[in-house]
């Protein structure tokens, strides 16, 4: 039996169908509903979501930035002979005994990278672009994951609210008849502002449990990035005991290996492996490799010159940028075993925590609730003979109150679990 069937029995066991007046409904109109798998499809297009995308476009052009070899120079250059401060071409001679000639060289310089510095260099931009792909799925994971919990929340606090709604309900019904057996004679007056005290608390319940769905559901819009403030509704997508999300048969090391997470961290570790070897090849001089042709009026010829220039390395070992791109690397080494082990602490926490949740939700389901409908069903029978005073019959009430809202409580616990698991699951 469901929990909203033990509640509508419960109240039917207390007698309360006679409702004086009704509470206004917790939810406006709608044009629809909203499904666990539209939230988790929304949430991976969220504003956290998009900007991991671009960090992933954004390493994709790096590796276009890193796969481009040094830009080739281009120089141009004319001299004029003469001496502009005293109009002379030289050896004390008048400027106007020659003509005025101009010298005018063209030259074009390249760079040629050694050690394979433009090769590693792609290299590590690609790996990293990889490891933004693979957290680009780990941010979608996550993102999911969250809004999962704000989803079962949002779904608990709509269905909480629909139960203290029906009990509001049904404790002004009973307040009413109260007043009417009162002034009958048939009932005292302490009797009667017992109940009339049970009503309100139940009223002030109800109005806690509308402010509470709609912080839950601002708080599933704001998660989604969505435009609309209008309350949001959900279809009831509880998840079966029964269901398993996980086979028993697959191994940790699967688990671990296929998640998004610890494959962005082992590829980052690869791609500090490939600067650091680049750095390493540092060493590897780069020459400079230079043409130019020069035109020589007096003669009426030219001339052709090749140059090699390359930097003297005399002090300079590059210590500073080995041992910068070493200690990267360590340190992304050490990220990556760190995050294999949160990986299997997580694997674990999740496995104990679904079993856990789903062994509360069994109990409460099989057991607790329908002690609690139990316990209620012989206090009317006994009250209504006279057995038991009032204080025990509102007593019971409110025991079989509190187990149905745990008990929606634990549903909740188990569907985040059971959900967790499913997102969490290595994709084939």
């Amino acid at each position: 039996m469901s929990i909203r069937q033990l509640l509508l029995y419960a109240v039917c066991l207390a007698n309360l169908s006679l409702a004086a007046q009704t509470i206004p409904a917790a939810h406006p109109a709608t044009a629809g509903t909203l499904s666990l798998a539209q939230v988790l499809e929304a949430a991976k297009l969220n504003a956290t979501a998009r900007i991991s995308q671009q960090d992933l476009a954004a390493a994709k052009s790096d590796i276009l930035s890193a796969n481009r070899a040094p830009l080739p120079i281009f120089s141009a250059k004319a001299t004029d002979p003469a001496n502009s401060s005293s109009g002379a071409t030289g050896a004390g001679l008048p400027a106007g005994n020659f003509p005025r000639r101009t010298y005018k060289s063209l030259g074009l310089d390249w760079t040629y990278e050694r050690g394979g510095k433009r090769a590693l260099r792609t290299e590590a931009a690609q790996l990293n672009a990889q490891a933004a792909q693979a957290e680009y799925a780990e941010t979608q994971i996550l993102q999911q994951m969250m809004a999962k919990d704000l989803y079962f929340d949002l779904l608990s606090a709509q269905e909480r609210t629909q139960h203290l709604n029906a009990i509001a309900v049904a404790a002004e019904a009973t307040a009413n008849s109260a007043k009417v057996r009162n002034k009958a004679g048939d009932l005292s007056a302490q009797d009667m502002m017992r109940v009339e005290i049970d009503a309100e608390r139940a009223m002030s319940d109800y109005r806690k449990s509308l402010l509470d769905e709609k912080r839950a559901s601002l708080n599933l819009i704001q998660s989604l990035s969505m435009a609309s403030a209008q309350t949001v509704v959900l279809s009831k997508d509880w998840p079966q005991v029964s269901n398993m999300p996980l086979q028993q048969s697959q191994s940790l090391n699967d688990w671990i290996s296929g998640r998004p997470d610890v494959l962005a961290y082992q590829l980052r570790v690869q791609a500090s492996q490939a600067l650091l070897e680049n750095a390493k090849a540092l060493g590897k001089i780069d020459p400079t490799i230079g043409v130019s042709v020069d035109s020589n009026p007096s003669t009426q010829k030219r001339l052709t010159e090749l140059r090699v220039q390359f930097p003297l390395q005399m002090k300079s070992t590059y210590d500073g940028e080995i041992g910068r791109a070493s200690a990267q690397y360590f340190q992304a080494q050490t990220q990556w075993e760190q995050a294999k082990l949160n990986a299997e602490a997580e694997w674990q926490s999740m496995r104990e925590a679904y079993a856990t949740s789903m062994a509360r939700h069994t109990i409460y389901v099989q057991d607790i609730l329908p002690r609690a409908q139990k316990v209620l069903a012989q206090a009317e029978l006994a009250y209504a003979k006279g057995a038991i005073p009032l204080v025990d019959l509102l007593d019971a009430r409110r025991t079989l109150k509190t187990s149905l809202l745990e008990a929606l409580e634990v549903q909740a616990e188990h569907a985040k679990t059971f959900t967790a698991l499913q997102l969490r699951a290595p994709k084939p």
